[in-house]
C-alpha cells in the first residue's frame, strides 16, 4: 500500500508532549509520549540498568529529556512534519541547531530514498511550551562502558581495550551480542543491557504507506550511553566507529548512511555534551584512527570471535541470526577479509563462497565504486574495497580465481592501488588520549 506525499504532508504537527521517569531497585523504566496531531499517539520505552546509588533525579531527568529529543526521529518521520512541539521542556538556538542538523543528515538516506530533497531552513520548526532547569552535577565517574553491536569492530575493540572497571554496553541484547562479550572475558555483570521498545503503532503506520526508511541509530545510542554511564558511574563511553564511516554513499552528496558514526557527528555531540549535558562524561571512537581494512586485518587475527560475530542485518531478523550471503554487507565483510582468511576460513564462517555468487556482481561493484552509489549500509570505503580485492587476488598468485575475482581481474585489476599500505595509516583526527594512541599504534605497527 502507498500513499503520496501530499496525504501524508497533510499532518504537519508532530508533538514531543511528555516523559516519565519510574524507578526500581535496578533499572530505570522511562516512557516517551509523542502524538502525530490528528494520526496517532505513540509510547516509546527504555529500560535502563542502575547500579550507582548516588545519583541527582533532576540530571537524570534533563538527560532523559534530551534522548526523547532524538527517539522522536522514530515516529516523526512518519509524515515529516514540519512543526515540532515540545511541551515538556526548553531548547535554546543552538541546541535547536544542533537536533536540526542531526535531524537532516542523520535522515539523508531516508530522504533520498523516498524521493524527498527537504530545505534544510524550513523542514523542520521548533515550537517549545515548556520549561527546563539548568541543572548540573558533581560527579566522579569511574571506569568505561564499551559498545558492542555483535560485528567485527566491537570485537576488536574487546579485544584492545583491556582496562579496568570496564562494562560493556548493548542495546537489546541478541545472542550473538552476549556471546561476543563472553568471549572476550565478560561475565552478565558486566553487561550493560538496555532495551529500547518501540511504540507498534509507527509499524502499523509504516504497513498503511506512510514513510518509512534508515535512521541515526548511533545518534540515539549517544544519548542512551550517555545517561547510562551515569547511572552506573563511568566516566568513559568507547564507542568503535572508523575513519572509514565518514565517507558518503551518494558521490558529490554528504547522503552518508553512517552519518550518526561519522568523526563530524562525534565532535558535535562532544561539544554539545559539554555545554548542556555537562557532567564530564567522554563519548569517544576508540578505532578512529583506523580504516575498516585495518580492523579487518586486526580482526582476522582473533580466532576466538571468527564463528560468533555476526555483521548481516538481514540475517539479524531470522531466529538465529546469520550471514544471509546476499546483501551488501555480507559481501563487503566477506571481501574485507578475503586477504586474510579467504578460502576455508571464510567459507567456514560464512557458510558459502561468495565470490562465486554472479548474482551478487551488481553489488560487488556498487562497493568498487564502479556505480554512482555506494550500498546504504555499514561499509567501507571504495578504496579500502579495491585494496582487498587486489590482495586477495595477489595473493591466490595464479590459482584458479572465483567468479568475482575473475571479474575484476580481467576488468579492474591495478597493483599500484597497494601503493597506499592500509595497513599502516592512522589518521590523527580523532578523540583518544596518549594511552588509547599507544594501544592502537602497538596493534597496527608492532604487529601485536
Amino acid at each position: 500500500m502507498s500513499m503520496s506525499l501530499k496525504e501524508i504532508q497533510l499532518y504537519d504537527t508532530f508533538v514531543y508532549d511528555k516523559y516519565e521517569i519510574y524507578y526500581t531497585d535496578e533499572l530505570l523504566k522511562l516512557e516517551f509520549y509523542y502524538e502525530i496531531v490528528g494520526l496517532k499517539k505513540f509510547v516509546h520505552r527504555l529500560e535502563i540498568p542502575i547500579s550507582n546509588k548516588n545519583i541527582n533525579k533532576e540530571y537524570v531527568s534533563k538527560l532523559v529529556f534530551n534522548i526523547g529529543l532524538l527517539e522522536l526521529i522514530s515516529y516523526w518521520k512518519a509524515t515529516m512534519a514540519p512543526n515540532l512541539v515540545i511541551n515538556c521542556g526548553n531548547i535554546d538556538d543552538e541546541q535547536k541547531e544542533f537536533f536540526k542538523k542531526i535531524y537532516f543528515h542523520g535522515l539523508g538516506e531516508f530522504f533520498y530514498l523516498n524521493g524527498i530533497n527537504p530545505d534544510y531552513d524550513s523542514f523542520i520548526n521548533f515550537k517549545c511550551l515548556g520549561n527546563s532547569k539548568d541543572i548540573d552535577v558533581e560527579y566522579d565517574g569511574k571506569g568505561s562502558l564499551v559498545a558492542i553491536g555483535g560485528g567485527k569492530d566491537s570485537c576488536v575493540t574487546l579485544s584492545l581495550y583491556k582496562k579496568e572497571k570496564t562494562d560493556c554496553f548493548i542495546i537489546n541484547p541478541k545472542p550473538v551480542m552476549l556471546e561476543c562479550a563472553y568471549q572476550a572475558g565478560y561475565n552478565d555483570e558486566n553487561i550493560c543491557a538496555v532495551r529500547r521498545i518501540l511504540d507498534k503503532g509507527i509499524i502499523e503506520l509504516n504497513n498503511q504507506g506512510y514513510l518509512n526508511g534508515h535512521t541515526p541509530f548511533s545518534a540515539m545510542v549517544a544519548f542512551v550511553s550517555y545517561l547510562t554511564a551515569y547511572l552506573n558511574n563511568k566516566e568513559k563511553i568507547v564507542l568503535s566507529n572508523e575513519n572509514s564511516a565518514n565517507e558518503s554513499n551518494v558521490l558529490g552528496t554528504k547522503i552518508n548512511h553512517q552519518y550518526s558514526k561519522s568523526y563530524e557527528f562525534e565532535r558535535d555531540f562532544q561539544e554539545y555534551a559539554l555545554k548542556y549535558l555537562g557532567n564530564g562524561i567522554k563519548y569517544y571512537s576508540f578505532l578512529r584512527p583506523l580504516t575498516e581494512y585495518q580492523i579487518g586485518l586486526l580482526f582476522s587475527k582473533y580466532n576466538k570471535f571468527h564463528n560468533v560475530f555476526k555483521s548481516c542485518n538481514v540475517g539479524s531478523k531470522s531466529e538465529i541470526w546469520k550471514w544471509c550471503c546476499n546483501c551488501a554487507k555480507c559481501m563487503f565483510v566477506y571481501s574485507l577479509l578475503s586477504p586474510h582468511l579467504y578460502k576455508d576460513e571464510l567459507v567456514s564462517i560464512f557458510g558459502e563462497d561468495m565470490f562465486e555468487k554472479k548474482e551478487m556482481l551488481q553489488v560487488f561493484k556498487e562497493l568498487l565504486g564502479k556505480e554512482n552509489v555506494k550500498p546504504f549500509d555499514c561499509v567501507g570505503t571504495f578504496n579500502e574495497v579495491n585494496y582487498a580485492i587486489t590482495k586477495t587476488i595477489k595473493r591466490l598468485d595464479g590459482r584458479d580465481l572465483p567468479y568475482l575475482l575473475k571479474y575484476y581481474k580481467d576488468n579492474y585489476y591495478d597493483e599500484t592501488i597497494l601503493k597506499l599500505d592500509l595497513e599502516h595509516s592512522f589518521n590523527d583526527e580523532n578523540s583518544l588520549d596518549e594511552d588509547d594512541i599507544k594501544i592502537i599504534k602497538d596493534a597496527i605497527f608492532n604487529d601485536r
